[in-house]
């Protein structure tokens, strides 16, 4: 595995690569790497020539300084995981090389995808992902990119980018990585205790329950049920729970057979922020 810094030595990397026709796969990460990231790479090794993994801790899609400070860098740990997967290229850029002093000012009209759900609760979060996600596709020109489903809306505001900024990358979505008892795997899992990982079982749970019951009773109902499980565990703080369509993300309390629908959670366990979704089929 070649592991580079700067952009001009991605570059160098890539151009012969380029010119051969190569396939190319991106796969950004912030690194803390678990399964769920070397799944993406292990999806990514039938369809292309070339893995591309960056990581890269981008301090502007953190709203709260505390959460940046506090995120894991493991950074031997991980490049010793992305060569048991034979990843072919690891860019590890430095703050400065990404955000040079001259940088252009970045904002992008995301729409509702800005001001909903994750959008809500972390304003001006979206801003920083895809900034960062811009740059690093103009920098790897790639053919295509791996992101987890485990961050849903975080994949439809960048397939909103990439429409937007006419981009010619094709985005491929890899299915939620689980523990055995069903957590989703995050980054932010290693800040949990055992009875944290535990408690934070209850999000699956929940999300499990919503599909179980879709077509049963209406989606009130069954919302109300699903957020009874929730607060029946005093460990754990729900921020919100909704079922929505899934390129919109917009709430929904009726199903159309001709729409795709996806329930999307958010809590805290042990002062930790988890995410989670469930595609639902009606």
């Amino acid at each position: 595995m070649k592991i580079v810094r700067t952009k001009q030595e991605l570059q160098d990397v890539l151009e012969p690569l380029r010119q051969q026709k190569k396939v190319i796969t991106l796969i950004p990460t912030m690194g803390a790497l678990h399964e769920g990231h070397l799944s993406l790479i292990n999806f990514a090794k039938p369809r292309t020539d070339v893995t591309v993994c960056s990581i890269f801790v981008n301090p502007t899609q953190f709203n709260d300084p505390k959460d940046l400070e506090k995120y894991p860098r493991p950074i031997e740990n991980d490049i010793a995981l992305l060569e048991s997967v034979a990843c072919d290229i690891l860019f590890l850029p430095e703050v400065s090389e990404m955000y040079p002093p001259n940088d252009t000012p970045w904002h992008i009209d995301l729409g509702q995808l800005d001001h909903i759900w994750e959008g809500e609760h972390r304003p001006g979060h979206f801003q920083g992902v895809t900034q960062i996600v811009y740059k690093l596709f103009k920098l790897v020109e790639p053919d295509q990119a791996c992101f987890g489903q485990k961050d849903f809306q975080q994949v439809m505001v960048i397939q909103r980018m990439v429409e937007i900024k006419e981009l010619p990358v094709q985005l491929l979505i890899c299915p939620t990585v689980r523990s055995e008892k069903g957590l989703a795997l995050s980054s932010r899992n290693a800040r949990l205790s055992e009875q944290g990982k535990a408690d934070a079982l209850t999000l699956s749970a929940a999300l499990r329950y919503i599909k179980e019951q879709i077509g049963t009773k209406e989606i009130p109902e069954i919302l109300e049920e699903a957020k009874g499980l929730i607060t029946a565990n005093p460990n754990v703080e729900l921020e919100y729970l909704g079922i929505c369509e899934t390129s919109s993300l917009e709430p929904v309390t009726n199903l159309n057979p001709n729409q795709e629908y996806v329930a999307l959670i958010a809590a805290w366990v042990e002062k930790v922020r988890l995410i989670d979704n469930i595609l639902l089929s009606h």
